[in-house]
């Protein structure tokens, strides 16, 4: 009985220690979408046809340069991430260069990307283009994860976008490269297919708004600090 007790309290802490580790905010201090954000285009307005002009212009860019960056920020990975961030910033930015930063994006790019957009993802579940036009994405072997989860708003676009404003406040000398490339990053996802013109540019808006909640959170002000503290030693 004791060792059955012993096992479930591990768990238990465990489960705790990895829900801390992927987010500083809760659910409940995260942004709420659904309080701030409108509905999506309706089908057949001028804003849909917007969504749809744009998702055939994206179709025309898959085969350029342009089109093999989309594929390369789909994946949102903390490495990745910090790969494709990595010119804008002006530095190498990995694990291993600067594990303090890692260590900040790491935990935060779900808050945008995950608690900042859920609410409207659920409310909505608005389906995918590639669902709705039944046509591949850049992207096969993320379709049919996606497929049935909301399509506005696009977490994507809020981690882009979130994670260039926590960059631009550890080296603000590029921020404008970083707000760039962030918004890049989020652009991507018409590009590919997975989101819907009018689901980018919410996600963007979204993921502005996360840094706040962010700033007013203790642990990821002394992250913050820490990776402040690293770019200056490094550079």
């Amino acid at each position: 009985m004791k060792k059955n007790l012993f096992l479930i309290a591990l768990l238990f802490s465990s489960i705790v220690v990895y829900g801390q580790s992927n987010h500083y905010l809760t659910k409940e201090e995260a942004p709420h979408d659904t309080i701030f954000m409108g509905d999506p285009p309706a089908f057949g307005s001028l804003l849909f046809e917007q969504d749809f002009h744009m998702y055939q212009y994206g179709k025309t860019l898959r085969n350029t340069e342009r089109g093999k960056q989309a594929i390369k920020d789909a994946n949102t990975s903390t490495d990745n991430i910090l790969e494709v961030f990595s010119e804008a910033f002006g530095m190498t930015l990995s694990k291993e260069n600067t594990p303090e930063i890692y260590t900040l994006i790491a935990r935060m790019k779900e808050d945008a990307g995950s608690y900042a957009t859920r609410c409207t993802k659920n409310k909505y579940k608005r389906t995918r283009p590639y669902a709705l036009y039944n046509e591949p994405t850049s992207v096969p072997e993320a379709e049919e994860g996606l497929r049935n989860n909301g399509s506005y708003v696009s977490g994507h676009s809020a981690i882009g976008t979130a994670v260039a404003m926590v960059l631009a406040c550890i080296n603000p000398e590029r921020q404008d490269q970083l707000y760039k490339r962030g918004l890049e990053f989020g652009e991507s996802r018409w590009i590919v297919g997975f989101h819907h013109y009018s689901d980018v540019k919410a996600g963007q808006m979204v993921g502005a708004l996360v840094l706040p909640a962010l700033l007013n959170n203790e642990e990821f002000r002394t992250q913050l600090f820490k990776a402040r503290d690293e770019f200056d030693r490094l550079k």
